[in-house]
């Protein structure tokens, strides 16, 4: 099945639709998958959407619905349908994904809904909506296969059996004793092969990871990715079953991290949506654009602090604008590079060393054979070796300053409990035009002037 990109055609023929009579709607919303359509409604206003998912059999309503992203808020999607419509929509979908949805309400419609909702499904949600969104418990599904340990062969595929009638997949089969405490895992394939006389404890494996329910998120992630499991169960302190996560779950984890991330680096609250307007854009920006300017003040202290150097050799201006952009530039480079290995996995001193040490060796390295090529165009073009070995000297003492301070300043933050993908950006900004224009000037006044 190849990936379904949205297009203007696609929009344009909803749109007749929904001029059209619900039979006509229906009929043509019935050739995308509920994930097209959850694409689809990114091109379409809130009431158009409401009246496609009014249409919609519940069930490919509900997938429609846990498909969208949060940014284009599906929950709002629930706020005006009929209240039996909306319980029957939440019904079909799991339990984390219902929650997820409802969370997002004002509390007076969170407990309008549940109270629509059968005592299981509404007991289940509420379970789930008292965990941090960001965390095992927010992200985990109740919904679990799982078996005592005392139980035989037989009476355990009966007992899977009856519990994976009402999932729609499972990967990994839970074994708990008489007080649903976690004791091992088993796969179907391990039972099925296994004797009729064998109890489910002799083939149980009691190596197995698990998280509890208030382990983050991206932790979550990194052991399924680690570990390569399709799901990975959820426990309490003193390890009662709470759920399981699978790894579709996370997938969606890992791209909202790396979104996270991404967007911390260029300097943009996380809180501003991808899709939003351009107050929200405003809103988040202006205020790292600001802390941006107070650093900005700082390196421009050094140019005024030598403005008669300046004055004297006018080309040392044009000079300036090249290191400081190139230093930014290897910054960037090397704390993108940092900021994920710190995502990946937690650095040892010794990783952290090393990966200083590697910057330092990569700066030291791009900063001379940039620098040469400027010493030569200094030669050549201005007829100036000094000035050729003054700019040589500064690129590369920049770039090995970009080098390291892209690499340590997020590893220090990272240790004092600061993410580092926050403001590691507008510190090295001011590392590299700071010292940049500090070795050019610097040693210009000293040696040529």
């Amino acid at each position: 099945m190849q990936s379904f990109e949205l297009d203007k055609s696609d929009i344009l023929k909803i749109r007749k639709a929904l001029e059209e009579d619900d039979s006509a709607l229906k009929a043509l919303v019935a050739e995308y998958h509920p994930s097209e359509i959850a694409i689809l409604f990114e091109g379409l206003p809130q009431e158009s959407r409401e009246r496609i998912i009014s249409i919609l059999p519940a069930e490919v309503a509900s997938e429609v619905i846990s498909e969208m992203d949060a940014e284009f808020h599906p929950e709002k999607l629930l706020e005006n349908l009929h209240p039996e419509r909306r319980s029957e929509i939440v019904e079909e979908l799991d339990y984390d994904d219902a929650t997820d949805i409802i969370s997002q309400l004002p509390e007076e419609q969170q407990q309008e809904i549940l109270e629509e909702l059968d005592e299981e499904d509404a007991s289940n949600i509420r379970s789930l909506l008292k965990y941090d969104d960001d965390t095992a418990g927010g992200l985990m599904n109740t919904q679990v296969i799982k078996i005592s340990m005392k139980l035989m062969k037989k009476d355990a595929l009966e007992l899977v059996i009856q519990q994976s009638e009402e999932m729609e997949e499972f990967y990994t089969i839970n074994v708990i004793d008489d007080k649903n405490v976690l004791r091992g895992i088993v796969s179907l394939k391990d039972i099925i092969k296994a004797r009729n006389n064998v109890r489910i404890e002799e083939i149980i494996k009691t190596d197995f990871v698990f998280v509890k329910a208030d382990t983050d998120q991206e932790e979550v992630a990194r052991l399924i990715s680690q570990y390569n499991l399709t799901s990975i169960p959820v426990v309490d302190d003193n390890m009662h079953l709470l759920g399981r996560i699978t790894f579709d779950d996370v997938i969606d984890v890992m791209e909202e991290e790396n979104t996270e991330d991404i967007l911390k680096i260029s300097g943009v609250s996380e809180d501003e949506e991808l899709a939003g307007n351009w107050k929200e854009a405003v809103k988040s920006r202006l205020p790292w654009l600001i802390l941006n300017l107070g650093t900005a003040f700082l390196a421009a202290s050094v140019i005024r602090y030598f403005d008669s150097s300046i004055a004297r050799m006018g080309i040392l201006a044009g000079y300036m604008v090249m290191i400081a952009g190139m230093g930014g530039n290897a910054a960037t480079q090397a704390l993108a590079v940092t900021v994920r290995r710190i995502s990946l996995n937690d650095l040892t001193d010794n990783q952290a060393y090393r990966t200083v040490l590697k910057e330092f060796t990569v700066g030291l390295i791009n900063g001379a054979s940039i620098g040469f090529v400027i010493f030569l165009f200094a030669v050549f073009y201005d007829g100036n070796p000094m000035l050729g070995l003054v700019i040589f000297v500064a690129m590369t003492g920049n770039l090995i300053i970009a080098g390291m301070a892209g690499s340590s300043i997020p590893l220090m933050l990272k240790r004092v409990g600061i993410d580092p993908a926050i403001a590691s950006s507008i510190i090295i900004t001011t590392f590299t035009d700071v010292f940049g224009f500090l070795l050019l000037l610097g040693l210009a006044s000293k040696l040529l002037l």
